[in-house]
């Protein structure tokens, strides 16, 4: 039964319901204003009990209660909600934080490893682990490093899909190697959302997202996260956080709750438009036909990557990922000067660095990576309708050989 405002307080939905029935309800228990769209908070504190006796110090408020809001950068509705509708969706309790990166260094000051293991990625990434190197000296090895260069307490970060070729790595793999030696496995799935890859399946001790990218999904908003399912983690995680100070905004914590929603549906067509792209843009690469557009394709394209082509590793791939591969693809063109120019010759892809948004995004991935091969355009595939996006190529195409840089068969 409703209060006198018209809202109501619902138990936390069952976990036999689907994503996208948990994106729209898992956090219809803090409902407690009449408004169907949750409204923003902006404050920034929040009034204690009027009612003395109920005043609960915090040298004895060992169970805090998740609506007794009291200072921004302890909890905030907007923030709490969207971690409630988050942990429904990863399976996991989850923290947000100010971005990804913040997400990613609030882990490495949890973890505290000795050793990381990892390989190529985003290079942002990097940056946090050289700030870890300089501080207490955190060791490097390559992701394939053999198992006996692990010990306990190390870590294993594990980037899948990759940035920024949208290729997997078998998570399952790499856990049973680093539990053989006692070390932890973090996986970085900002490019496998919810829906389309759970990590904690296959293994993960801890999962982080750039939030920014999917679940923000409009490119409108900063976001990290963290899952795990160790309550003693997820304690000490929420103790750090205050005091690193990176919590999320309160209006990018009300932006996360309104794109959450329709999280599962835009991942899907995503994922779907981009394999379509990818198999157009193969099937015309490895032809033998004379077809006009595998001329022209031949004739920019140099070599396409992305986890759809992994015909080698479909065994595991397709258990990781049922629900498709990833909206995120690398075109490597067949010299510098193409792939610096093909952005702005597309019109319905944006040149910009990011990727998750509603809209197609391409990047020279040179713009703002410094380590990458000068060849390579990241392809960031929206939700638009993908035979328009594969003709907006086609004209891309067609512009490049126009300005003399290929001809059709070469």
């Amino acid at each position: 039964m409703g209060d006198a405002h018209g809202s109501r307080h619902t138990p936390s939905l069952a976990p036999s319901f689907g994503p996208s029935t948990q994106a729209v309800h898992a956090d219809d228990d803090l409902n407690n204003a009449p408004d169907v769209a949750p409204p923003l908070h902006v404050s920034t504190t929040f009034r204690y009990a009027n009612d003395p006796e109920s005043l609960v110090p915090a040298a004895e408020n060992h169970t805090p209660n998740p609506e007794a809001h009291v200072y921004s950068r302890l909890t905030a509705p907007n923030a709490t909600r969207l971690e409630q509708l988050l942990s429904s969706l990863i399976n996991a309790p989850c923290l947000t934080y100010s971005s990804g990166l913040a997400a990613l260094h609030a882990a490495y000051v949890l973890l505290n490893p000795k050793r990381v293991s990892i390989g190529d990625g985003y290079h942002g990434t990097h940056g946090v682990l050289g700030i870890h190197q300089r501080l207490r000296g955190t060791q490097i090895l390559p992701l394939d490093c053999p198992a006996s260069n692990l010990h306990a307490g190390d870590v294993i970060h594990l980037e899948t899909p990759l940035n920024p070729t949208g290729e997997l790595y078998n998570i399952k793999m790499y856990a049973e190697k680093a539990r053989s030696r006692g070390a932890l496995l973090l996986v970085d799935a900002t490019f496998g959302p919810p829906g389309l890859q759970d990590p904690f399946v296959w293994g993960a001790d801890i999962v982080m997202h750039s939030g920014t990218k999917y679940i923000g999904g409009h490119s409108d908003m900063l976001c990290g996260i963290l899952a795990t399912n160790r309550q003693a983690w997820l304690t000490e995680l929420k103790k750090d956080r205050e005091f690193l100070g990176a919590v999320m905004g309160n209006m990018e914590g009300w932006l996360g709750v309104r794109s959450i929603r329709t999280l599962d549906l835009r991942v899907k067509k995503q994922s779907k438009n981009a394999s379509k792209l990818v198999d157009w843009l193969s099937t015309c690469k490895n032809t033998d036909s004379d077809d006009e557009e595998a001329k022209l394709v031949k004739a920019v394209v140099y070599r396409i990557q992305h986890a759809s082509q992994q015909v080698e590793d479909m065994h595991w791939l397709k258990e990781q990922m049922p629900n498709g591969f990833g909206p995120v693809f690398a075109i490597w063109m067949k010299d510098k000067s193409m792939a610096r120019r093909l952005p702005s010759l597309l019109s319905l892809f944006h040149h910009a660095t990011s990727l998750g948004g509603v809209e197609g995004l391409v990047e020279w991935r040179s713009m703002s990576d410094a380590t990458v091969d000068p060849r390579v355009v990241r392809v960031s595939v929206g939700v638009e309708d993908w035979e328009d996006l594969k003709e907006d190529f086609i004209n891309g195409f067609q512009a490049l050989i126009n300005q003399g840089d290929a001809s059709p068969g070469s």
